[in-house]
């Protein structure tokens, strides 16, 4: 498949499955409670927000550019990538795409200041925790074998490591 075609299948992932997780799920938790639409807060103590935020959308799409161009496939579980991608982020801790949703949650919780926002993203990295534990790691074991089983060795699950794997 072209590259024209799996970066319009994961743009199109992208924005359906990440894009509800750290948009439309946060904005309904928020606005449920009561909270007027204009939910974020821009004031001196809230700017922090943007930082993990902005650091969290780029990192995501290094993930998803290295899963189209490196791995030949997208981030989307019906069409993972056809080979393993250990480059970029990959070096430094197992599941970067994850966390950089949850970093983008992370600056939604500073921005918002909401205890609501809050539980949900706590809620979210035990949702990811569970599924990449019972479902990703085994079916990438599968996929990859010995290769990955290595990979898994060298590189941390959540923590990044303070120098990139060779």
């Amino acid at each position: 498949m072209s590259q024209v075609a799996l970066t319009i299948k994961t743009v199109l992932f992208t924005v359906v499955m990440p894009g509800s997780v750290v948009g439309w799920l946060p904005w309904f938790v928020i606005t449920s409670g009561g909270t007027p639409l204009a939910w974020y807060t821009v004031g001196e103590r809230h700017l922090l927000g943007f930082l993990p935020l902005t650091l969290g959308l780029a990192l995501y799409i290094t993930c998803a550019t290295g899963f189209v161009v490196e791995g030949r496939g997208t981030p989307a579980p019906i069409d993972p990538p056809r080979t393993l991608v250990v480059n970029g982020p990959y070096r430094w801790v197992r599941n970067p795409m994850y966390v950089a949703m949850l970093a983008i949650l992370l600056g939604e919780v500073m921005l918002s200041a909401s205890a609501r926002l809050l539980a949900y993203a706590t809620v979210v990295f035990a949702a990811f925790h569970l599924f990449i534990t019972l479902y990703e790691e085994p079916k990438l074991e599968s996929l990859f074998g010995d290769e990955y089983r290595d990979y898994t060795r060298r590189v941390p699950r959540w923590l990044w490591r303070v120098r990139p794997s060779p």
